[in-house]
């Protein structure tokens, strides 16, 4: 069975168009809460708790759709489904580890940078070029896929009429 693969540009698009998404889904679900923490009780939650909030939140948003739908919002506009290697609807650990391993491969970036550049100041465009790594992987892949993707036996396709 062959099924169509959205070329890159679609899929950046897509990223994009996420990225506007999930400013709504953070705003509620993130910000308001931490705020309100703030503002009302003069507390901050502590650095570990607000990236596990923020992980989880993002985390919670993607792995839900993605089982829920084969696709995020962004997604449906740009009619892109998320699917295994084999064509089948991902299982939910496999979406997980998607999810993870798209923030694995710029977060590790960031580490071996950070530490293989020892004495110089963290610079603010690591995380970017963690993240470039992952997207540039697409094209040298066969598929054009993203490393995330590729690792975990994912991959983006064109949505078909039900």
């Amino acid at each position: 069975m062959t099924t169509e693969l959205p070329g890159l540009r679609r899929r950046i698009a897509g990223i994009a168009y996420e990225s506007l998404l999930l400013l709504g889904v953070l705003s509620v679900t993130f910000m308001v809460p931490h705020l309100v923490l703030g503002m009302a009780f003069g507390v901050a939650a502590p650095n570990w708790l607000v990236f596990l909030n923020f992980f989880g939140v993002i985390g919670a948003y993607f792995v839900w759709y993605w089982h829920k739908h084969g696709q995020t919002l962004a997604m449906q506009t740009w009619k892109m489904e998320l699917i295994r290697a084999d064509g089948r609807k991902p299982a939910v650990p496999q979406l997980v580890l998607r999810f993870v391993l798209a923030w694995a491969i710029p977060l590790g970036m960031i580490y071996l940078i950070q530490h293989a550049l020892t004495g110089l100041p963290v610079a603010r465009w690591y995380p970017y070029l963690g993240a470039t790594v992952g997207l540039l992987w697409a094209f040298f892949d066969r598929d054009r896929q993203f490393l995330h993707d590729r690792l975990a036996g994912t991959r983006i396709v064109f949505k078909t009429a039900p």
